[in-house]
Parts: C-alpha cells; structure tokens; sequence
C-alpha cells in the first residue's frame, strides 16, 4: 500500500513537472545549465541538462524536459573538468520531506516561485 502511494505521488508530480516545463517555455522563462554539485562540498561539474533550479540551495531541478534531477554527487576531477550526466529521479511531491525543519519545500510552492501564476 505504501509503495503505491509512493508511485501516485511520484506521477502526481511528474504531471506537474512536465505541465509546467511547458508553461515555462511558452512563458519564455530562460532555463539555464545545470550543474551538479559534490557531495563533499568541493566543486560542481557541468551536465548537458538546461531547466530551472528548485531550490536556492541548486540542488534539485526541472529540466526543460520536464524530468526531475537532483544536482548532487560524487564527483571525481575528471567529472569537474570533463562534466557528467545524471539521470532523471522520481520526484516527489514535497522536497526535502523528513528532513529538518525549514529544509523542505513543497514542489508546488517551488514551481509557483519561479513563474508565478503558472498553471499547475
């Protein structure tokens, strides 16, 4: 039962992604490339992803594809000078949930931050 709520939520959210990467485009809303971040905090390498970063933090995104990804890994030098892929996750209604308090976002109230008014 869990595990089928969790995928009603997933493709909740997933609706609302790929609904609003088309709202952004037709908006104009410039994406931008997106980066991922190490895990120890030392250097980002560059992805061939464009979108919108969720959080101010820039580590979780919408890609222009409408996909979620989040923007945090292990990375090695090669990765910081040559760039890296990241497969797209199953995003999730609430960002950062079960986390500290202050620390999660709900993915509406984050999509509505970077275009206000926008359909979703």
């Amino acid at each position: 039962m869990l595990e089928r709520r969790r995928r009603a939520e997933n493709a909740r959210a997933a609706g609302m992604l790929r609904a609003f990467a088309a709202a952004a485009a037709r908006a104009g809303l410039a994406p931008e490339r997106l980066r991922v971040q190490g895990y120890d905090g030392r250097g980002t390498a560059r992805t061939p992803l464009t979108g919108w970063y969720l959080r101010g933090d820039r580590t979780v995104a919408v890609g222009t594809d409408g996909r979620f990804y989040v923007l945090t890994a292990r990375l090695t030098a090669l990765d910081r000078l040559r760039g890296t892929t990241v497969p797209p996750s199953d995003p999730p209604l609430v960002i950062g949930a079960g986390g500290k308090d202050g620390d999660s976002l709900a993915l509406p109230a984050a999509l509505t931050r970077l275009l206000p008014g926008w359909d979703g």
